[in-house]
């Protein structure tokens, strides 16, 4: 099975280097974007089988990001989960309805999130 791979787009450090950490030591192959631009740069390249997506960046927020990699049929089996501190229903609801397959508020458990990851990637390889 070959070595999955996760874009993590966020423009906090401290969270791009916990998460980087974490799917690196889950041996996840792992690409970072700081910000929405080097998100859509990173995406002209390269299909990662699942993007964790912060919603609130300064340039291109999550929410586009999100509606670009749905609007394309090559990352027809990328999976996106949301990471974001935005926790009004309102915006989990949009996040879903743009194609998200997920949706954490942060602060959350690195465990589930891995579970997460692990269920949604298990699962791109039966489609």
């Amino acid at each position: 099975m070959s070595t999955k791979s996760i874009l993590i787009v966020d423009d906090e450090p401290n969270i791009v280097l916990s998460l980087d950490y974490l799917l690196r030591k889950n041996g996840f192959n792992v690409l970072i974007a700081r910000n929405g631009t080097e998100a859509m740069q990173t995406l002209s390249t390269e299909t990662p089988d699942l993007v964790l997506l912060d919603i609130m960046m300064p340039d291109v927020d999550g929410f586009a990001i999100c509606e670009h990699i749905r609007s394309m049929d090559r990352f027809d089996h990328t999976r996106v989960i949301f990471l974001s501190a935005k926790s009004k229903k309102s915006d989990v609801e949009k996040g879903l309805s743009l194609g998200a397959d997920h949706y954490f508020i942060k602060p959350f458990s690195s465990k589930e999130l891995l579970a997460k990851i692990r269920e949604l990637l298990d699962e791109s390889l039966e489609k």
